[in-house]
């Protein structure tokens, strides 16, 4: 069978529905390809790479003629025209909001995949665009704020003075919210995030963020993947959460976007109350936006000085990343359709996955598609935990080896206390003062290296390693005293001081290797 690949014609689109690369992928799983002349260019990729991975350059009819036909956006009313009877189409189409686009592709006889009916479940990830798309969205929303921010991310401190890193307020940590997170955590921004559902908090948490916590307005996820609508009080205490973050931060980036709707997360008061030079991004532009004063499709900035992004070409302006990763999702798309790698895509209506994304076939409208449940495996049964009576009885014998070990240690200590007053009794007073300066130095660096924070240990060895040459140095000037307990401390002392030493530079060194580039 032949895949075409046609230029998108919609203002502004530079993507591609494949790369060279997925171009190659695709022959191997015995297709052929053909490619409209001029498709890849807005994402860098001219027509010679697509000839170099086995495919053939055509018009954009022979391209809409072919037997799979796949592109990013919808196709329009005469493309639809320019499909065969039979063929399939795989593309994004909004299927829960464009039915006079479902009814004609029914009407043309061909069958249609949308690419934004994917099940949210784990065995769709890899053919999931939009998790694809919001990806790069989440990413490019921080380059756009960082953009039109009027400051760096990162705080710094310079001769001149120190600037204070810039406050991020991230609303919902889907794909896009924690690409978005990642994005200004990397950048040295202080990142916050809030999402309904409480068990991302951890997932916030890995990419550089901190969860903003409010159990009030958190709740569970539906039977679909998504979460479920919020009620009044749950409502109301987030439009409270987003308030206090709005305010008190330089960038807040929504990425609130349910089956194409966009719920109001961030109201025009909030806008009014943040700082001027402040910026929101709003993610949801396209399904009408998070924010009240989003313009889809541009750039405003309020009366108040703050800049309102509503930018619906995000993915577009990162086209060749974005080609490539939409690209991978066809292969795989192809791959599920293709059992037998030899060309031939055979539809399985028994699949979940390829159920769910069939809105059209044999003349049909397939939208909605049965509900597709989505459960987590259930948590095992916790173990029976222990009685009162077993805590209890535990708890009386930790107390009592406590008091054991306590009353072995203070008979310890007093042994060693009588020990060092007969040995001080019966020593000359050299040998009473050298026993004081050992001890005095003995509490006066256990306390200096007891109070210094492992992150300071490293360079904290360097002056560790001059106090142990000067051991070493004296302990080879005494190593040689008729005194059999002065020479066999001076060995001692000798023998860990040069222990430290070389241990020390050894370490230092491995330190330094880790900073050091290859030639």
């Amino acid at each position: 069978m032949k895949i075409g690949v046609p230029a998108e014609t919609r203002r502004g689109e530079r993507l591609v529905a494949a790369s060279p690369a997925s171009v190659a992928q695709l022959i191997k799983l015995g297709y052929e390809v053909v490619v409209q002349e001029g498709a890849g260019t807005g994402a860098s990729f001219p027509d010679e790479q697509y000839v170099e991975a086995g495919a053939t350059l055509v018009t954009a009819a022979d391209a809409w003629g072919a037997d799979i036909v796949t592109c990013v956006n919808a196709p329009t009313t005469t493309q639809i025209k320019q499909l065969r009877e039979g063929a399939t189409i795989v593309a994004t189409m909004a299927p829960q909001s464009n039915e006079k686009l479902l009814a004609a592709l029914a009407k043309k006889g061909v069958t249609a995949l949308a690419l934004d009916a994917v099940p949210r479940i784990s065995r769709a990830q890899s053919i999931d665009v939009l998790s694809t798309m919001s990806n790069v969205a989440g990413y490019r929303a921080v380059i756009e704020a960082a953009e039109a921010y009027g400051g760096m991310f990162t705080g710094q401190v310079t001769a001149a003075g120190k600037t204070r890193p810039a406050t991020v307020f991230v609303i919902g940590a889907g794909v896009a919210g924690l690409a978005a997170i990642g994005a200004a955590s990397s950048l040295g921004a202080q990142v916050r995030a809030f999402d309904v559902r409480p068990e991302v908090g951890e997932q916030i948490g890995s990419m550089g963020g901190e969860f903003v916590v409010a159990p009030e307005a958190q709740q569970e996820i539906s039977a679909d993947g998504y979460a479920k609508p919020l009620t009044e009080e749950q409502q109301a205490a987030a439009m409270d959460v987003y308030a206090r973050e709005a305010a008190n931060a330089d960038v807040v980036i929504t990425t609130a976007l349910v089956r194409g709707s966009a719920p109001t997360t961030i109201t025009a008061a909030m806008v009014e109350s943040m700082k001027p030079g402040s910026v929101v991004v709003d993610l949801a532009a396209s399904g009408g936006g998070n924010c009240e004063l989003t313009v889809p499709g541009k750039s405003i900035t309020t009366d108040n000085g703050v800049v309102v992004v509503g930018y619906t070409d995000l993915t577009s302006r990162m086209p060749r990343h974005t080609s490539t990763l939409f690209g991978t999702n066809i292969v795989h798309l192809m791959a599920l359709l293709t059992p037998g790698k030899d060309g031939e895509m055979v539809l399985d209506l028994e699949d979940v996955v390829q159920r769910g994304m069939t809105v059209a076939h044999l003349g049909e409208v397939m939208w909605p598609p049965p509900a597709v449940s989505v459960s987590a495996a259930p948590a095992p049964a916790a173990p029976a935990g222990p009685t009162e009576e077993e805590l209890a009885a535990k708890a009386a014998a930790d107390a009592a080896e406590a008091e054991a070990k306590a009353k072995r240690r203070n008979m310890t200590y007093g042994l060693g206390a009588v020990a060092a007053l007969l040995l001080l009794s019966f020593a000359d007073s050299a040998t009473v003062q050298h026993l004081t300066v050992f001890a005095l130095a003995v509490i006066v660096g256990f306390y200096v290296i007891s109070n210094v924070k492992h992150s300071l240990h490293t360079p904290l060895m360097a002056q560790t390693n001059a106090i142990s040459g000067i051991i070493l140095v004296g302990a080879l000037l005494q190593i040689g005293s008729a005194d059999p307990l002065v020479a066999t401390l001076s060995f001692v002392a000798a023998a860990v001081a040069s222990i430290n030493i070389f241990g020390g530079f050894l370490v230092t060194y491995r330190m330094l290797g880790m900073f050091r580039k290859d030639a």
